[in-house]
């Protein structure tokens, strides 16, 4: 008998007591691990991740391992193809997975890396259902949205805990509850509670309370109602949190908890503050992490040592980031999307660790280069201390960046070139300094006279959008006794996040460090250029990367390019102060005159 007919036959030979479909992985131990959802009502946009993040780092700071996972509610396969003005940044995993700009927010609270499984779309579990349907895993049944689709999700989320020995699954729900694409998640959550027992999984709801400025009170009845929906679909939340502009009363608190039949103390204000880095300690205050511990009756699995240890460690931060600063600065950020922030947040992040470990007010000024003429550059950078040009895809824009970076080399302006921002470095670098005028890159014109950067040949062969990107961890060759070996503390290789097409072609490397162009960072076998910079003694803080050091940027420990470029950009500012008052450990002493390094594949 054929094998889809055995399939087939074992499916109509199935009792009534097989048919509950309820996948679990082999060795997953029941009780072992435990769950925390978050849902959003009334609105997107309320901070989920943000609020998920940081009741995850209060338990990881008490010793246990959490793994998070954000759930979306669209169809794409990742998030490679949205675009910044729907959905933020897209964040690359070390493993290449390209995701919500929320898993930058769980990275950095939680100062871990995360994988492809933290992160999910509808698309991918249709795709993982549908592709099991093709191979005949479900013996012949119809398949349907429950039990088969909630099934793959339950599935997932148990295969990631055992993955990853997780205490604690943070699974955050994307989208409102209500909307048709994040239903089959919701009721995946419900029969997982039922299924794992009391003391499994915490629901948590994260609500808003509305203040309209014509009546100057807040009200509740938004948040009851969002509140209801979720109720309706078969979840009672354990802890609400209750977002705000300002602190919410104790009257909208007590009637958001007599309607949700959440007792007060489990009621959050989570009302706008200074910093998102101060809600875990706020948190902690108000004792939503016992909370959490008594729901999930994990109290004993918590290390006391080692919670005031990194209590200690994160108020020290905090302290200092909300706390009165030695210095001011502005850093000019010029790129396409300079009108959404959410489109740059990991690189606004990183320069705020730096702002705190460096002790600056910084302000960061946001420059649309799709709104000047290249003529006007430097008139539009005129007063900022530092210029940052980020990555980006396209040739809006391209032009005025080219003459921003002109500008900065030329005027002494310390410079952070990030992948896009790399390549327009060295355009600038080879027309203005290198004499090829009309030096370009292939993204922008395949008919460049002189294509300094380029698709390389391997790249070329491999078809379909998204398809011949580098993206992900890489290993950087650092070369010694340059800025990139300093600001690195000396190491010979660093791992380092990518997530581009093009390169500088090596056939136009030689000539351009004849000139005075050092490529300082390099794939490890392949001629492929990772950093460049201008000697110290050329040019005080002149550095690019091919690579988004932005997204390996953490509270506790900062990016070491973000923090060279904010000590350069307080000097700056501040000219005259000696090295020592500003950071001697981020201010590089000036170059001596060396021979370019021998460049690889030349």
């Amino acid at each position: 008998m054929p094998p889809t007919q055995d399939l087939l036959a074992a499916a109509g030979n199935t009792s009534q007591e097989t048919e509950f479909f309820n996948p679990v992985p082999k060795g997953y131990q029941k009780g072992r691990h435990k769950y925390v959802a978050v849902f959003g009502t009334v609105m997107s946009g309320l901070g989920k991740g943000i609020f998920s993040s940081s009741l995850a780092k209060l338990l990881k700071d008490k010793g246990l391992t959490v793994a998070p996972i954000k759930m979306e509610g669209y169809l794409n396969i990742d998030s490679g193809t949205l675009n910044p003005y729907r959905h933020g940044e897209v964040f690359v995993l070390d493993d290449g997975l390209e995701t919500d700009m929320d898993l930058g927010t769980y990275e950095r609270l939680l100062d871990q890396n995360l994988t492809r499984d933290n992160y999910t779309t509808s698309g991918q579990i249709f795709r993982r259902v549908l592709d099991k349907e093709r191979h005949g895993e479900y013996l012949g049944r119809d398949v349907q949205m429950i039990p088969h689709v909630t099934g793959e999700v339950k599935y997932m989320l148990r295969d990631l805990a055992m993955k990853q020995s997780a205490d604690v699954i943070f699974v955050e729900v994307g989208g409102t509850v209500g909307d048709y694409e994040n239903g089959f998640y919701i009721e995946a959550l419900r029969e997982l509670a039922f299924e794992e027992g009391e003391k499994s999984v915490c629901f948590v709801a994260l609500t808003y309370v509305i203040e309209p400025h014509a009546l100057g009170e807040q009200k509740s009845k938004a948040a009851q109602l969002g509140l209801k929906k979720l109720m309706e679909a078969g979840v009672q939340p354990h802890i609400v949190a209750c977002r705000a502009q300002n602190p919410v009363n104790d009257s909208v608190m007590q009637k958001i908890a007599m309607f949700s039949n959440v007792p007060m103390q489990r009621v959050f204000s989570m009302h706008d503050r200074k910093s998102i880095y101060t809600i875990p300690e706020e948190m902690r205050k108000s004792g939503l992490d016992r909370e959490i511990l008594t729901l999930l009756n994990i109290h004993e699995r918590v290390k006391v040592e080692q919670e005031d240890d990194a209590r200690e460690k994160w108020r020290s931060f905090v302290n200092v980031l909300t706390g009165k600063r030695r210095f001011r600065a502005r850093v000019g950020i010029t790129g396409k999307y300079a009108a959404l922030r959410d489109a740059y947040a990991s690189i606004d992040k990183a320069l705020e660790h730096c702002s705190a470990h460096l002790s600056v007010d910084l302000e960061v000024q946001w420059i649309d280069t799709t709104r000047f003429d290249p003529s006007e550059a430097s008139t539009k950078l005129e007063g900022v201390d530092a210029v940052i040009v980020p990555g980006g895809f396209g040739v809006r824009g391209t032009e005025s960046k080219i003459a921003c970076v002109q500008h900065c080399r030329e005027q002494g302006l310390p410079y952070l070139g990030i992948c896009l921002g790399f390549q327009m470095a060295v355009i600038e670098f080879a027309r203005n300094v290198c004499g090829l005028t009309t030096a370009g890159s292939t993204e922008f014109d395949a008919k460049c006279p002189h294509p300094v950067i380029d698709i390389l040949p391997e790249q070329k062969k491999i078809e379909g959008l998204g398809g011949n990107m580098r993206l992900g961890g890489k290993d950087v060759l650092i070369t010694p006794n340059t800025l990139a070996s300093f600001l690195f503390d000396n190491a010979r290789s660093i791992r380092q996040r990518f997530r581009h097409r093009y390169e500088v072609d090596p056939n136009y490397i030689p000539q351009l460090e004849s000139h005075g162009l050092i490529f300082s960072g390099r794939h490890p076998e392949h001629p492929i250029m990772q950093i460049l910079e201008l000697p110290t003694h050329v040019h005080p803080y002149f550095i690019g990367a091919q690579f988004h050091p932005e997204l390996l940027g953490r509270p506790l420990r900062p990016q070491p390019m973000f923090m060279g470029l904010v000590a350069a950009a307080i000097r700056h500012a501040n000219p005259g102060t000696p090295a020592e008052q500003i950071s001697t450990r981020w201010l590089p002493p000036p170059s001596k005159k060396v021979e370019p390094p021998v460049s690889a594949g030349a």
